[in-house]
């Protein structure tokens, strides 16, 4: 198969990433290194694998994230009892994902640190993985892991597309380049309306919306046991969750538990950094309001006493969801757009947010019809929202049963998408 020519934009790009590459090396490194990577990983950012190639045939799935990598998990799965002679490999860019993915890998599946866009590392990774069809998940797309790719006849895939407007203006002066690149994609699968209209005013006809697979990822996994110990710490006391909180919602959530303890001194708040590194930063947080702290990152248990539990660790999110009742999930209340309600509806939490969710809107929107969310304004609709659920126990069964119901029901999708993926890369 010919590929199009590519626009001077694209030649421009090629050259410069290639001329920064040993800085960008030098940069990643240092990062990685920085947050715990084993120094035998980090050639696989040069595009130097760390594991021979399997042999028969190589499904690679390219993530940038923790959301987009654990989103295609439960696809991955599906996929390999489909296809039992299919292997898998899994690339994303950050330490976090990898930690996070190697705990949940399904079979017969790999996971390496993503080449950075430069000729020499993606040619090194090419040569030795080999794929056989490619699915690059959302909007990690670079241009020359893209070109390089479809180079080689390898069929490719583009899954739960989202470009917000911002992102549309900025494709929109550089209409021939994303043209360009995302020809190479025989099947674009969008996770909202906004995203198709956006993609086939470049000329992407072949852009659909479907399913966002981030529904269909099903319930995190938890340790039962663990889940046990801390129910018992809990001793029946009122508590809620704050999930996924960045710089500036701290201080909401905290807030929030305030006005809580006010009414109910007995209230215990679990909260979950979206980064935990953060966590002496948080503590400092807790303590500058006179409010006490467990910090999960040093097994200190829950006391009577504790009116923080800081959850700074990573992939126990399915435990914190499991073990409460109610989750605040963050990313809502600053302008991050949110984060993925389906993980603790599928845990059964009632779900409630902040007002800024341009991520998920279509999703969010969905959750408030079901009645298994509810938004909230600010940190005073917040605390009297979870007054409220803490102290109505059949209301808050109510959306929980309803949380539950709503994430089930994404569960048909899986079936019909992975056919259509196979269908689209020609998987055997």
């Amino acid at each position: 198969m010919r590929s199009p020519r590519a626009p001077i934009a694209v030649h421009l790009y090629r050259t410069g990433a290639n001329l920064i590459a040993p800085l960008a090396y030098r940069k990643v490194f240092d990062k990685l290194r920085a947050q715990g990577v084993s120094e035998a990983r980090l050639p696989e950012r040069m595009g130097k694998a760390t594991k021979p190639r399997p042999n028969g045939d190589l499904l690679w799935f390219h993530a940038a994230s923790v959301g987009e990598s654990v989103s295609i998990l439960r696809l991955v799965e599906y996929l390999g009892t489909a296809h039992s002679r299919l292997n898998f490999l899994i690339t994303s860019g950050t330490a976090t994902s990898a930690e996070i993915v190697a705990k949940r890998l399904p079979p017969r599946t790999i996971h390496q640190f993503a080449p950075l866009d430069s000729n020499k590392a993606m040619g090194r990774f090419l040569a030795h993985w080999n794929p056989s069809a490619a699915v690059f998940v959302e909007s990690e797309l670079w241009p020359q892991m893209i070109s390089r790719t479809a180079a080689l006849d390898v069929p490719m895939a583009l899954v739960n597309a989202r470009i917000s407007d911002r992102s549309a203006k900025n494709w929109t002066r550089l209409a021939s380049s994303a043209r360009y690149l995302l020809s190479h994609f025989s099947m674009i699968h969008c996770q909202d309306e906004r995203t198709v209209e956006h993609l086939r005013h470049l000329g992407l006809e072949h852009a659909k919306k479907g399913v966002n697979l981030k529904s269909l990822a099903g319930p995190l996994p938890f340790d039962a046991a663990v889940w046990d110990e801390l129910k018992v710490q809990n001793a029946d006391r009122p508590i809620w969750l704050a999930a996924s909180t960045h710089p500036g919602e701290e201080e909401i959530a905290l807030a929030a538990q305030k006005s809580l303890l006010a009414q109910n001194p007995k209230t215990l708040l679990f909260l979950v950094p979206r980064h935990p590194e953060r966590g002496d930063e948080i503590e400092g947080l807790i303590a500058a309001k006179g409010l006490s702290a467990a910090r999960r990152s040093r097994k200190e248990p829950i006391t009577p006493e504790t009116q923080i539990y800081l959850a700074d660790t990573l992939g126990e999110m399915g435990l914190w969801y499991a073990l409460n009742p109610i989750t605040a999930l963050f990313g809502s209340f600053s302008d991050v757009g949110g984060h993925n309600p389906y993980e603790p509806a599928y845990a059964g939490s009632a779900v409630l947010y902040g007002p800024n969710y341009a991520n998920f809107e279509p999703t969010y929107s969905d959750l408030k019809q079901a009645g298994a969310g509810i938004e909230v304004a600010n940190q005073a609709e917040l605390a009297g929202k979870i007054q409220e659920l803490l102290t109505s126990p059949e209301a808050l069964s109510n959306i929980r049963r309803k949380a539950r119901n709503f994430a089930k029901a994404q569960d048909n999708g899986l079936e019909s998408f992975a056919e259509a993926l196979s269908n689209a890369l020609a998987l055997r």
